[in-house]
This record gives C-alpha cells, structure tokens and sequence, in this order.
C-alpha cells in the first residue's frame, strides 16, 4: 500500500466558551517537519499534540492550525484596550483612505486577541474534547493520504510494467548486435592483416580476444538484474506499510543497469529503447517524492 505525504483534515470541537476548528495540512518532506498555530492556552499541551501527530503521521511537512471563535458561554472576558485601541487607529486611517464609511468598532472587537477570556485554563474533560477532535482530523489526514497514494500507486506500476516491455523489446536486436559486431571486427582485422610484411597475426589469438571482447559488451547480466529490481519494486509496491524510501533505493539499482545497458549497447536501437526506459524512470522518481 503506497501513502502520499500530501493530506488534509478538518474538526470541531466545542468547549465551555469557544468553539474550535482544528485544521492540518501536510505536504512532502524527507523528515518530520512539524508546524503548529495554537492559542496560548494550548501550551501546556503542546508536548501532547506533537506526540499525537507524530504517532499518526511519520514524514512530510506538517501544518497544525487551532483557530477559535468565541461563544456566549464564556464565563467572563476582558478588552485587551491597547491592542483595540491599535486596530481602531489602523482601520480609521485605512477607512479614510478607501473614502468608506463602514463602522469602525464591530470590526476592533472581532480582530484577534481584541477580547480575551479571564479563564485561560482548559480542564480534563474539556481536553479530552479537543484531544478527540484532533485524531479525528488526523484520521482524516492519513485517509486522504491513502487514497492520493493509489493515485500514485497507479502511475508507477503504469511506468514499471513499461521498463519491463521495454526491456523485452531489447532482446530481438541483441543477436544481430553480436553478429554485427563480430562481422565487422573480423572485416577489420583481415584488411589489417593485409598489411603486415612477412608473418600473418595469430587468428587463434585474435579468436580469443574476440570472444573476449564479446563477453564485455554481453547485457545479459544486466537485464536479468533489471528484471529482479522491477519485480522487487513491484513486490514493495504491494507491501502492507508505505515504503516509500525503500522504493526509492530500488530506483537507484534500476538506474544503474539501464545505464550500464546503455553504454554497452553499441547499437542505435538498443540505445533508443534505453532512452525510453530512462524516461520511465523519471516518471517514477518524480512521483517517488511525495510518497511516505
């Protein structure tokens, strides 16, 4: 099962006094980058929340957003009348310039940190509140997660199964590569020989490096190690957990044989079809970025 890092999640919750949207947002990154806008009083809990959130989520950049909105069941509250004072200021002198007429004062009272609770404390039961919404949206998260990761999962195997239909493509020009090679060495080794005064070179000797040389430029090493990287991708693919990085290891294996394919081809279609198979595997890198 492949997870991308890419996720969203939204909850509730209401406790004495306000009324909470918990939001959280992940996107890709090689380690766990933790962000969180929480109100001040989450502060003795802020151990707690990070433990939840990465108990759930392993990797990416992650954005944890507490956003309140304050209710008539609060017990009691205070003017904060500098700050109020500020925002007035500030939007009499944006409302002069916009030549608007808007009132001034249901705006102040709305601005952040304008009306402050005297009660500042949240209790057990209220947190067990707001600690339920919080996994409720993380729950949310790692369900988008997964279904972003079929998506992704999709275009892979797309990508690997055309590698390996690539890869058998190469095998009808490997005999007449090997034929074209060792008839044009032979051409070449028979107008050299043409020149030599006297003793002719050693045909047995030449046989040998033939045979030699042959071997160095054979692939079919290579494409039986190909083969078992595309198999193992697929087989990680299917795997319970994301493996992510994993995947990304057997890329670098798949890589280097392509590549090794490539510089012992010595023939314009083989090259081609090694070009296209490096292509593929871009494809698959690029996507590989932003899976768990």
């Amino acid at each position: 099962m492949i997870k991308s890092m890419t996720g969203y999640g939204k909850s509730m919750a209401e406790i004495t006094g306000r009324k909470l949207t918990i939001e959280i947002k992940t996107l890709n990154s090689k380690q766990l980058d933790l962000s969180l806008k929480i109100p001040g009083y989450f502060r003795e809990k802020e151990l707690e929340v990070r433990n939840l959130i990465t108990q759930q989520l392993d990797r990416g950049k992650v954005d944890f957003f507490v956003n309140q909105e304050m209710t008539g069941e609060m017990l009691s509250h205070s003017l904060n009348h500098d700050l109020a004072m500020k925002y007035y200021t500030d939007l009499k002198i944006l409302r002069k310039k916009m030549r608007d007429d808007t009132p001034i004062l249901p705006l102040v009272i709305k601005m952040p940190d304008v009306l402050q609770s005297s009660r500042e404390e949240i209790d057990e039961k209220e947190w067990e509140v707001i600690r339920e919404a919080i996994r409720t949206a993380l729950v949310q998260v790692d369900e988008y997660r997964i279904g972003e990761g079929k998506a992704l999962e999709e275009d892979m195997l797309k990508h690997v199964h055309a590698i390996l239909q690539l890869l058998d493509a190469v095998e009808p020009f490997e005999k007449s590569r090997t034929e074209e090679i060792r008839k044009h060495l032979i051409r070449d080794f028979a107008t050299i020989s043409g020149d030599f005064n006297g003793s002719a070179p050693d045909q047995n000797r030449f046989e040998q490096e033939l045979i030699y040389y042959l071997e160095k430029l054979d692939i079919t090493e290579e494409k039986v190690r190909l083969l078992k990287h595309c198999q193992y991708f697929l087989e990680t693919l299917s795997e319970p957990v994301s493996q992510g990085k994993k995947l990304g290891f057997v890329t670098q294996e798949m890589g280097r044989e392509i590549n090794t394919i490539g510089s012992k081809a010595s023939h314009a279609d083989i090259q081609k079809i090694v070009v296209q198979m490096k292509d593929e595997l871009e494809k698959i890198k690029e996507q590989l970025g932003n899976i768990l």
